[in-house]
């Protein structure tokens, strides 16, 4: 990792700016253990406290760890802390909804490819289950609401899941934790209003695309189901 001298400006970004790019470039990879904030402060000719800001801001984004009476270590691997600067920066973007609505049918297509090639019988089976689950539901005379939204996100996570990439499974968590409210208040408008029947067979459509591994018409058919039912009862 190449420290040079910087300016005081900004100079805890900075710190920031040449550590992660040493990571990037490869000088830094995971597991790897930094320079002392003795060595790494004098070395850029700025303050330890300076250091020691920039390391406890990478360490909360989930980029570094620091292990008691060792070091500080670049992390190995995706850490779910990363997750959170990305869902209060969508927070405080007040007009990211129909951003964040596009990015939702663009990952769970995404997904829907990924889980066509991937999906197994046993992946199959369990989505059939949950599939049955929201025919019973909706043929009950009981107050489903709840119940049926509890099923519609296991059915969604078990896609996700048969994408069989942590990488997707992890973006798709921060959208599906930001679109939480809608999606639950999508789903109590639609039984509420006695659309449950329509709601249950959206998903039908869904589970037939994996069935069959037909994704031809897979935009449309996605546009079609779930994605227009939730910006309709916004």
């Amino acid at each position: 990792m190449e420290l040079k001298n910087l300016k005081k400006e900004s100079v805890v970004q900075q710190i920031i700016d040449v550590i992660t790019q040493a990571i990037v470039d490869g000088q830094l990879k995971p597991g790897d253990q930094l320079p002392t904030e003795i060595e790494m402060s004098t070395r850029m000719g700025v303050a330890r406290s300076s250091v020691r800001e920039a390391v406890k801001i990478l360490t909360y984004l989930g980029v570094l760890e620091s292990k008691r009476s060792e070091g500080t270590f670049v992390c190995s691997g995706f850490r779910d802390s990363m997750i959170d600067p990305m869902i209060y920066g969508v927070l405080l973007h007040q007009d990211s909804f129909d951003d964040l609505m596009e990015l939702r049918q663009m990952l769970e297509t995404g997904t829907m490819r990924l889980a066509v090639q991937k999906a197994t019988e046993e992946d199959l089976e369990d989505l059939r289950a949950l599939l049955e689950e929201m025919r019973r539901l909706v043929d009950s005379d009981e107050e489903i609401a709840e119940e049926f939204f509890r099923v519609d996100n296991a059915f969604h996570d078990r896609i996700q899941q048969m994408g069989r990439n942590p990488l997707a499974d992890k973006i798709n968590r921060v959208v599906r934790t930001l679109t939480y409210a809608m999606r639950h208040d999508t789903v109590a408008a639609m039984i509420s209003s006695g659309r449950g029947k329509e709601l249950a067979e959206a998903h039908a459509r869904i589970y037939e695309i994996l069935r069959s591994g037909d994704t031809s018409h897979l935009d449309e058919d996605m546009e079609g189901t779930y994605f227009r039912d939730v910006l309709e009862t916004r």
